[in-house]
């Protein structure tokens, strides 16, 4: 009885050592996303940091393939807000920059011009990359407040209000 215990526990112990090698051939690709939870709170926390500087805007959230999961509305943001926000966001995760970057990046003559010309990219200071241990987990987008410079520190504001539930 005690031999077998023994054989089992050391059949288990293997198969617990065997798994990293297996887990490196699967066929599968993990990645890390914001709980819609984290993303609204993250939404909020914009909203309340333009709110307090007299901006009205509208925010969105992203997933890392620039998939909506939040989108916010402040009463009086304009009506071209909510998508112009999504566009901003959906720019930064799709091209893993942050739109005020991604700015300076396309100039005349440049191969990186043609950005402009791909649907739904908007290139306008605004969208942030969210990024926990150096991977892109989403992004944020902001419309409405006077300037890129202003949407992203809006953005960022909602980055840090939720940088101790991101880092892992």
């Amino acid at each position: 009885m005690l031999n077998r215990l023994a054989i089992s526990v050391t059949v288990v112990i293997g198969l617990i050592l065997a798994s990293p090698a297996t887990a490196e051939e699967s066929p599968f690709v993990e990645f890390k996303v914001l709980k819609t939870s984290v993303a609204l709170e993250l939404a909020q926390a914009v909203l309340e940091d333009c709110r307090a500087k007299g901006f009205q805007i509208s925010v969105a959230v992203v997933d890392r393939f620039g998939v909506e999961q939040v989108i916010l509305r402040d009463r009086f943001a304009g009506p071209h807000t909510p998508d112009t926000a999504r566009r901003k966001a959906w720019t930064a995760a799709t091209f893993r920059t942050n739109t005020t970057e991604l700015a300076g990046l396309i100039r005349e003559g440049t191969l990186t011009n043609g950005i402009r010309d791909v649907t739904n990219a908007l290139v306008l200071g605004g969208g942030l990359r969210i990024d926990a241990a150096g991977t892109m987990v989403g992004a944020v987008g902001v419309s409405g407040a006077p300037g890129g410079d202003a949407d992203d520190a809006c953005a960022q504001a909602g980055i840090d209000a939720i940088e101790d539930k991101i880092a892992f």
